[in-house]
């Protein structure tokens, strides 16, 4: 009889096997000579994810361990409440660390909720064997990771990464750890970082100036969250500094994040008119009429993506139409508060690129589904 995998060649099996959960893969390798041979080539596991949440215990059998080899980029879920998930992760990323100096991307994802009081010690300590370890990582993305980001990660990813081209460190913990003096030291040992995201808290005039270097590689993207109290504290970066980087980099993107710890005058500072903010997340507990009418005045040309959570009321309303009137480029448009008919118009007029928006005439239950545009 015939083998299962003998009727298709292998490279469309391995098409079909990258796509699969980590357990399907095991069970798929195990049903043929031919399937095995397909299921732990190199195509199947350049691009992983990996869920330790729905993976069985014991993940990192032989057949896994066989393949970490040819893992390139590794998106990986886990759940820090439930202990076999926390383990299963925390083993996977010090397996990596010993096996995998091809890893080119890592990107962790948390689920669920963090025990609290929990610093994630484990799972830090494992980052940090695959940043001494993966000489040739590319793209970290700790967005996702609940837990604090300190100085030392920052300098062993520095040291031991020195081809970065992507660093998240913007995640939401409600402690900035990571300090200026660290960035900068980070942007010495990276020259080519394309992509940076962190806590307001963490730049400086200095770090802009560094980033704005005649000798620099291109910048495409920043994103900084400012969501605690080191982020309202820290000193006003400077017009002039982003104008400098600005015209450094032309095409250069920045995503915007303030949250509700941040107090008025510090959205005042933060909003600098030459910041070419292309993704704007206001989520503020005081006044947010202002910033979204600053926007509409300052953003024109470059914003992209908006995003309020507020309270309804008339001059939110009108604000949100001035700004469709404003920013013609806009693609998409969430607002999590009910908006009256003429601000819907107002968008679906003026913002020929609109592809999704989130903008409720009624309430409805929550979670409010955005809508796109065909």
């Amino acid at each position: 009889m015939a083998e299962p995998g003998e009727q298709l060649p292998e490279e469309v099996l391995a098409l079909i096997f990258r796509h699969l959960p980590l357990r399907d893969r095991v069970a798929a390798a195990r049903v043929c000579r031919a399937w095995a041979a397909a299921a732990t080539c190199s195509a199947v596991w350049h691009d992983t994810n990996i869920s330790c949440d729905c993976e069985r215990e014991g993940m990192l059998s032989p057949y896994l361990s066989a393949c970490l080899d040819h893992v390139h980029n590794l998106r990986l879920e886990f759940e820090p409440s439930r202990e076999p998930s926390r383990r299963a992760a925390t083993e996977l990323l010090t397996a990596l660390a010993s096996r995998t100096p091809g890893l080119r991307g890592l990107r962790l994802e948390c689920r669920g909720e963090k025990p609290l009081f929990d610093a994630g010690r484990d799972v830090l300590d494992a980052v940090h064997a695959v940043c001494r370890a993966a000489r040739a990582l590319r793209h970290l993305d700790l967005r996702r990771l609940p837990f604090t980001l300190d100085d030392a990660l920052v300098l062993q990813a520095a040291r031991g990464c020195p081809g970065l081209r992507s660093l998240f460190l913007d995640n939401g913990t409600l402690v900035g750890s990571v300090g200026p003096g660290s960035v900068l030291e980070l942007l010495e040992a990276c020259p080519h970082l394309r992509a940076l995201g962190l806590h307001l808290a963490s730049l400086s005039r200095t770090a802009l100036e560094v980033l704005a270097a005649p000798g620099r590689a291109p910048v495409a993207l920043l994103a900084v969250r400012c969501a605690c109290p080191e982020d309202a504290r820290a000193p006003p970066l400077p017009d002039e500094g982003w104008a400098a980087l600005r015209r450094r980099h032309p095409e250069l993107a920045v995503e915007m994040e303030l949250e509700p710890a941040l107090p008025a005058e510090s959205v005042t500072r933060i909003l600098q008119p030459t910041v070419p903010v292309a993704v704007l997340r206001l989520s503020l507990s005081g006044d947010t009429v202002g910033p979204v009418r600053f926007a509409a005045q300052h953003y024109a040309a470059t914003l992209r993506v908006l995003e309020v959570r507020a309270a309804a009321s008339a001059e939110l309303d009108a604000a949100l139409e001035l700004l469709a009137a404003r920013c013609a480029g806009l693609r998409e448009v969430h607002c999590f508060c009910v908006v009256r008919p003429s601000v819907l118009h107002a968008f679906r007029a003026h913002c020929p690129r609109l592809r999704s928006y989130t903008l409720k005439l009624t309430r409805e239950a929550h979670p409010w589904r955005p809508t796109f545009v065909a």
